[in-house]
């Protein structure tokens, strides 16, 4: 039967910035080779400076990247480090009122300082784990997780391994370093004075090598389907340009375009349709409607030719349509109302899209021709289109493309009375 053992590491005393944290815990936890360090981000922030003096508030906008989801005072951020996590991980905790203190700068780095400090002073090689305390969504609670490691894998990838009854297991990838942090605060705790701990009886998880780290931990952004939060998924939209020529799952699409349904709408029925281009020939139909004379120069056919490269180029097309009844009066004019309404569903669309890991482009009027596109997809007369969605998986797919295009200012769009 496996077996570990688990103790806490006392005698450390108050840790000051410039503290040799390796000699006090090679000193304090007597470690043996194949133990594995446990060490709480706090300790580790005092010993390397990471004090500082400023509100807790500020500190907060200071290392966040990105805000996921607010209610009151309570911020989830994306931090500097790239983790997910309440207030970015800004502790204002035990330390000299006016002051906070702020995770490590890189806490690989300083998992890798103290396994090779410990290896010097102890003489031993050691596994090191510095943890925080994470909330998790849809669970009640807090746990420590792994946000710096060294000496060991944080990942245990067990894909196309059987299990005890022959399955193959397809998904399986167990975060060890997680587990052993949440492990070593049974014994640390919140408020006992204990920072660290040591897991004995892991010795085959002690590695040669350093190993890639927590870093390892965090998911990218094109694997997370919780990528976008209640704050930032309204500015989550980008213009997409390119494409791959992977297809759009037919589901996902119109499960997006259902989302235009809570638009809200002037009076009546919504005022829009929508048109998916699927097949073949009617894809080539309207690409040839809106193809230019090879002597169209102008700025404006440089814009429609440019449009019309960016729907050839797009795996799925929805053209968008006011229907019948959303003129003004006897008028051909669209009515204002109606009007506003389409552009609220396009932006349902859009963000919908959006969330299920696609990218768009809406391509509207004036470029479009809407008799030429009304006899390329055979429509009737009363469905008058206004310009299209371009739809597929973006060929530019870069991390942190949140965090390099940040909201704009309403500064010059708002007056007040």
């Amino acid at each position: 039967m496996n077996e570990i053992r688990i103790h806490g590491v006392t005698g450390i005393g108050e840790v000051q910035a410039g503290d040799d944290l390796a000699g006090l815990l090679a000193r304090a936890a007597r470690p043996r080779a194949g133990d594995i360090i446990v060490v709480s981000s706090k300790v580790v922030s005092k010993a390397e400076g990471r004090t500082r003096r400023m509100t807790r508030e500020a500190a907060i906008d200071a290392e966040t990247v990105r805000v996921v989801a607010q209610r009151g005072t309570t911020r989830i951020v994306q931090n500097r480090h790239g983790m997910v996590m309440a207030a970015a991980g800004v502790d204002a905790s035990n330390v000299e009122a006016g002051h906070v203190l702020l995770l490590p700068e890189d806490p690989d780095a300083s998992a890798r300082r103290l396994r090779h400090g410990l290896r010097e002073q102890a003489g031993v090689d050691v596994g090191v784990v510095i943890t925080d305390t994470f909330g998790r969504p849809w669970r009640v609670g807090q746990t420590d997780i792994a946000i710096g490691v060294a000496g060991l894998d944080a990942l245990e990838d067990l894909r196309g391994h059987t299990d005890t009854h022959g399955n193959v297991m397809e998904v399986t990838l167990s975060a060890i370093a997680d587990e052993i942090a949440a492990a070593g605060e049974l014994v640390k705790g919140k408020a006992s004075g204990v920072p660290a701990a040591v897991v004995r009886g892991l010795e085959h998880r002690v590695t040669g090598e350093d190993g890639t780290g927590a870093a390892a931990l965090i998911r990218s952004a094109d694997a997370d389907l919780f990528r976008y939060g209640s704050r930032d998924v309204v500015t989550a939209w980008r213009t997409t340009e390119e494409f791959t020529a992977a297809p759009v799952d037919p589901a996902v699409l119109r499960q997006a375009i259902a989302a235009t349904l809570t638009a809200p709408t002037p009076h009546g029925p919504p005022p829009w349709r929508f048109v998916v281009v699927e097949s073949a020939a009617a894809r080539q139909h309207l690409l040839d409607e809106l193809s230019l004379p090879a002597e169209a120069t102008g700025a404006g056919d440089a814009a429609e030719r440019a449009d019309r490269d960016t729907l050839a180029g797009a795996p799925s097309i929805v053209v968008v349509c006011l229907a019948a009844g959303a003129r003004s009066g006897s008028s051909e004019e669209p009515d204002p109302a109606a009007l506003l309404s389409l552009g609220a569903a396009v932006q349902n669309l859009l963000l919908a899209l959006t969330v299920e890991g696609l990218g768009s482009a809406w391509l509207p009027a004036p470029p479009w021709r809407p008799a030429s596109v009304r006899t390329a997809l055979r429509l009737a007369g009363h469905w008058q289109p206004l310009g299209a969605v371009a739809v597929g998986h973006p060929a530019d797919r870069r991390e942190g493309h949140l965090a390099e295009y940040p909201p704009q200012s309403p500064e010059g769009f708002v007056e007040t009375r």
